[in-house]
């Protein structure tokens, strides 16, 4: 597969989960799918960290510059800060300082995993 085709791929990955963790992350907590991913036995804080880890490394591997992709990981952080602050607007969620942590380390992390990622998505 051509690295351009592969570069689109992670960015369309990209953006629907983007998309998946602004859905949920703004549904209230009564809704059908908040109820289901409550009850997964997995901690809420890992989710957190898993998705913002994803949202991080996808743009880094992603964006033919890396420098550019490394801002857009690290803003994912920014996104999670504005998706917790909206929550105190939604029934039945709050803004968790704990949940903040966990998003900033997974972003961190993701930056930091999706730069050796962008090398072995070349050898795709």
């Amino acid at each position: 597969m051509v690295e351009s085709t592969k570069r689109l791929a992670v960015l369309v990955i990209w953006g629907l989960l983007m998309g998946c963790v602004v859905v949920g992350s703004l549904l209230p907590a009564s809704s059908p799918l908040v109820v289901a991913v409550s009850q997964l036995p997995v901690s809420d804080k890992a989710l957190h960290f898993a998705a913002y880890l994803a949202l991080a490394a996808l743009p880094v591997m992603g964006f033919r510059e890396r420098r550019c992709g490394l801002t857009v990981g690290l803003a994912m952080f920014g996104l999670g800060l504005v998706l917790e602050g909206l929550q105190h607007f939604v029934a039945g969620r709050a803004v968790e300082l704990r949940d903040i942590v966990a998003n900033g380390v997974g972003v961190g992390c993701g930056a930091l995993l999706g730069v050796p990622l962008r090398a072995c998505l070349s050898l795709l």
